[in-house]
């Protein structure tokens, strides 16, 4: 366990520096832009998608369900507009009190307390919102509420493609950004260098089999608290098995997967907190680093 603590408490040091920065915020960037042009152009498609797939489920579930996504949309809206308000009413002070260094973790800092604020207020006011949004749909026409839940269905398409993206991305730069922790802080080993291409295909093949599995699973979603156990299971899966390949790949000479699945409980536990950020904006774009670097120094822990 304290090699556990040990790893994650490092995973969250190095995701505050600005060369991880770099790397989080450039991909986190250029990935919404990418999904957000291709949504776009594809939305009124998606909308069609989402809604033909609405019509084979019970209209009673529809609404039940969309009242529990309308209710986390606002949370996610209400901790976005949150974070843009401090910034606009404190901005001027923020930036004289606040050093260049420390300002893009500070903003990250502000995000968290945000969310954080907004699920208190949501642990102890959620039942009510919800049922404000059930009473809602029960008064809109059933094409409203089904144009509504599509329109939420597919921003859940392309936040999730994000998602993948992400963890694709943070394998690619697997190597110069463990490359980078290894000069900094296990200067005595070297990074393993010679399976980059495994890696990337190591990768392409656990998102083939996560999107497989999502599609499985997709009729879940619709099942209020069922849809988020089987969202934090497929993404649990995604960067467990990804993540800690490549930390192995970087650590080892010959990967061995048996062996990585022995060590189970301490990459289960560092991968199940790094899919906690892909629950808030913008942070999401920090975890699979955050899980890479963790998973990195657990396997060095070990291995010493």
């Amino acid at each position: 366990m304290k090699n556990i603590m040990n790893a994650m408490i490092f995973g969250f040091k190095e995701i505050l520096t600005w060369n991880t920065m770099k790397y989080a915020l450039l991909s986190g960037f250029l990935v919404s832009v990418v999904w957000g042009f291709i949504g776009y152009l594809l939305w009124d498609h998606m909308i069609a998608l989402s809604s033909a797939i609405i019509e084979f489920v019970p209209f009673s579930m529809v609404r039940s369900n969309g009242a529990w996504m309308l209710s986390t949309f606002l949370w996610f809206q209400l901790v976005i507009i949150t974070f843009a308000l401090i910034f606009a009413f404190f901005g001027n002070f923020i930036l004289r009190t606040v050093s260049k260094e420390k300002y893009t973790s500070f903003s990250i800092w502000v995000i968290l307390g945000s969310a954080v604020f907004w699920s208190v207020v949501w642990f102890f006011k959620g039942e009510y919102f919800y049922h404000q949004f059930l009473q809602l749909l029960t008064w809109l026409p059933f094409e409203t509420v089904e144009k509504g839940i599509a329109f939420l269905i597919a921003f859940y398409f392309i936040y999730n493609a994000i998602v993948v993206s992400m963890i694709f991305l943070a394998s690619v730069f697997s190597k110069p950004l463990m490359s980078s922790v290894e000069k900094r802080h296990f200067k005595e080993d070297d990074v393993v260098r010679d399976h980059t291409f495994k890696i990337v295909g190591y990768t392409l093949k656990d998102s083939a089999l996560y999107l497989i599995a999502s599609l499985i699973a997709f009729p879940l979603l619709f099942i209020p608290v069922i849809n988020i156990l089987v969202q934090t299971v497929l993404w649990n899966y995604l960067v467990k098995d990804t993540m800690s390949y490549d930390a192995a790949a970087l650590v080892y000479e010959e990967v061995d997967t048996k062996e990585i699945k022995g060590k189970w409980k301490g990459l289960g536990t560092i991968s199940f907190v790094s899919i906690l950020f892909n629950f808030v904006p913008i942070l999401n774009f920090f975890g699979p680093f955050f899980g890479e670097i963790s998973m990195f120094h657990y396997l060095k822990s070990i291995k010493k």
